[in-house]
C-alpha cells in the first residue's frame, strides 16, 4: 500500500518542472503554516498556559515540517538514498539502550529546568524581579543542558575533552575579538544581581539623568525628561558613579533664598518654615518637617537654605514641590515685609581725580567726604574700571532697592 502511494505521487510529478513547482508550493505552504501557528498563539494562550501553548506550536510545526520533508523526498525520487543512509547505521541492543539513556537524560534535563523555574517563581518573592528570575532560569537551562549534552555525547563515543579543547580555542579567539562586548555582559550580571537600581527608578549617570526603562545583559536604557531615549553600555554604567534618587522612596530638595542684612534672620527663617509647612501639594512630605538653616553670607544677602522632602521622587514631582515652596516663601516674605535683596553697584568719585565726571555732559561732581559713605548717582560707562581716567571707582553694594547696572 505504501509503495503504491509512493509510486502514485512520483508518477503525478514525473517532469522536472512539476517537481520544482511542487517543491515551491510545499515550502510556501510550510511558511504559511508557521505564520498561522504563530498567530494562533494568542487564542491558544486564552485556553492553555504559555508553556503548553509553546509546546503545541512546536509539535504542530514539527509535524508539518516532517510531512513536507517526506513529500519532497518522494517526488524527487530520494527514497532509496534515505533508506541506504539508515542502513549504514547499525543499531543493536547496546546502541538501543544507550539511545534510550540519552533520551531519558534529555527528558530529565528538561524536567529539572521546569522545576527550577517553578521554584524561582514561588519562593523568590520580592527578592527577585521578573527580569532577574528570567535571567537565572536561562542560566540554569544553559548549565543543565550543557552537562546533559556532554553526557549524551560520551554515550555516543564522542570524547568531550576534544570538544572542550576546541571550544576553549574558539572561546579565546572570540574573547579577544569581542572583549568589550563580554565586558558589557559581565557588567550586566553585576547590575542584575547587585541591584543598584530598578526599572522605573530615577537615576543620574555622569551627565545623564532620567528614568530606567530597561536593564539587559548588554546595556541600560534611560528615558530623559526631555523625552530622549539614551542607551548606556553596562560596562560604562558600572565604571562610573550612579546616583539613585528613587531608592529610598523620598528625596530631600533644597531652595536657597536671600534676606536683607538689616532683616531679622531668625524671624525670616521662621516665616519660611511656616510657609513650607503650609504648602498643600501632594509631593511635599510633612515628616520629616521642613527646616531652614543659614547657609552663607552672600554679597548682598544672608542666604538661607530651605530644606523639604518629597515622596515617590521624580523630576516632575520635584519641580511641582519646588515651585510651590518658592511661591509660598515669596508671598509670606511680602506679607511680613521681609525684603529679598539683589546686587547693586555704587559709583564713588575719587578725591585725587577731582570728583565724578558724568558721561556725556562733561559735568564734574564733587566727591564729598570719602568716609561718609555718600552715594553719587550716575550712569556707568561700559568698560570703565577702578583706574579709569574719569576717576570712577565701581563698588559692589548690598542695598535693597534699585536696578542692577
Amino acid at each position: 500500500m505504501t509503495l503504491l502511494l509512493v509510486d502514485g505521487v512520483q508518477n503525478a510529478f514525473a517532469s522536472r518542472m512539476s517537481r520544482l513547482l511542487a517543491s515551491l508550493v510545499v515550502l510556501l505552504a510550510l511558511a504559511a503554516v508557521g505564520v498561522g501557528i504563530r498567530r494562533a498563539g494568542a487564542h491558544l494562550e486564552s485556553r492553555f498556559s504559555t508553556d503548553d501553548t509553546e509546546a503545541i506550536q512546536a509539535i504542530t510545526f514539527s509535524l508539518a515540517a516532517a510531512l513536507a520533508s517526506a513529500f519532497l523526498v518522494i517526488i524527487w525520487h530520494a527514497v532509496d538514498t534515505v533508506q541506504a543512509s539508515f542502513e549504514t547505521v547499525k543499531v543493536g541492543p547496546r546502541q538501543g539502550v544507550l539511545a534510550l539513556v540519552g533520551v531519558l537524560t534529555l527528558i530529565v534535563a528538561y524536567a529539572l529546568t521546569r522545576v527550577s523555574k517553578g521554584l524561582l517563581e514561588q519562593r523568590s518573592g520580592d527578592v527577585l524581579t521578573a527580569h532577574r528570575r528570567e535571567i537565572i532560569h536561562h542560566l540554569i537551562q544553559l548549565v543543565v543542558y550543557v552537562f546533559a549534552a556532554v553526557f549524551v555525547m560520551s554515550l555516543a563515543g564522542v570524547n568531550p575533552s576534544d570538544l572542550l579543547l576546541g571550544a576553549g580555542v574558539i572561546g579565546l579567539v572570540v574573547g579577544l575579538a569581542a572583549r568589550q562586548t563580554l565586558g558589557a555582559v559581565l557588567a550586566g550580571f553585576v547590575l542584575i544581581f547587585a541591584r543598584p537600581f530598578e526599572v522605573g527608578d530615577w537615576i543620574v549617570v555622569e551627565d545623564r539623568e532620567g528614568v530606567v526603562t530597561d536593564v539587559s545583559l548588554f546595556n541600560t536604557r534611560l528615558r530623559t525628561y526631555d523625552d530622549e531615549h539614551v542607551l548606556l553600555p553596562n560596562d560604562e554604567v558600572t565604571a562610573t558613579q550612579i546616583v539613585n534618587r528613587s531608592k529610598s522612596g523620598r528625596l530631600r530638595v533644597s531652595v536657597d533664598v536671600g534676606v536683607d542684612y538689616e532683616a531679622d534672620v531668625t524671624r525670616a527663617a521662621e516665616v519660611a518654615e511656616q510657609a513650607m509647612q503650609g504648602c498643600d501639594v501632594d509631593p511635599l512630605l510633612s515628616r520629616p518637617e521642613p527646616v531652614v538653616v543659614g547657609k552663607q553670607f552672600g554679597d548682598s544677602a544672608v542666604v538661607l537654605e530651605c530644606r523639604f522632602w518629597i515622596s515617590d521622587p521624580t523630576a516632575p514631582r520635584k519641580w511641582e514641590a519646588q515651585t510651590a515652596v518658592i511661591d509660598a516663601i515669596k508671598e509670606a516674605f511680602d506679607e511680613e515685609g521681609i525684603k529679598i535683596p539683589f546686587p547693586q553697584r555704587e559709583l564713588l568719585g575719587r578725591e585725587e581725580a577731582g570728583g565724578l565726571r558724568l558721561a556725556g555732559n562733561g559735568v564734574d561732581v564733587a566727591t564729598g567726604d570719602a568716609t561718609s559713605g555718600e552715594r553719587t548717582a550716575g550712569n556707568e560707562t561700559d568698560g570703565e574700571s577702578a583706574d579709569s581716567p574719569d576717576g570712577v571707582t565701581p563698588r559692589e553694594g548690598s542695598a535693597t532697592g534699585g536696578d542692577e547696572s
